[in-house]
């Protein structure tokens, strides 16, 4: 499910730089996890539909920051195209 984001270096994480990702349309696929803020979550869901960006929901934010090798936890991950 994470091996994705896991393996490529061509990611960006937290939600200021995915939402820019996702303006210049350079997002391929939006990791989201499932325990953040509500209105984040819609807010960065309507983003990603808007330019018909692939959503895949996380477990934890701790679970997606382990998956993008930091040491807190992330409410939102974008792989790159």
């Amino acid at each position: 499910m994470l091996s994705e984001l896991i393996s490529t270096n061509n990611k960006v994480v937290g939600t200021k730089q995915v939402l820019k990702a996702l303006e210049a349309n350079t997002a391929k696929k939006v990791y989201l996890a499932e325990d953040i803020e509500p209105a984040l979550k819609a807010k960065i869901t309507i983003a990603a539909n808007a330019v018909e960006c692939e959503l895949q929901s996380v477990t934890s934010m701790e679970e997606l920051g382990k998956a993008c090798k930091i040491q807190v936890g992330a409410a939102v991950a974008a792989v790159l195209k």
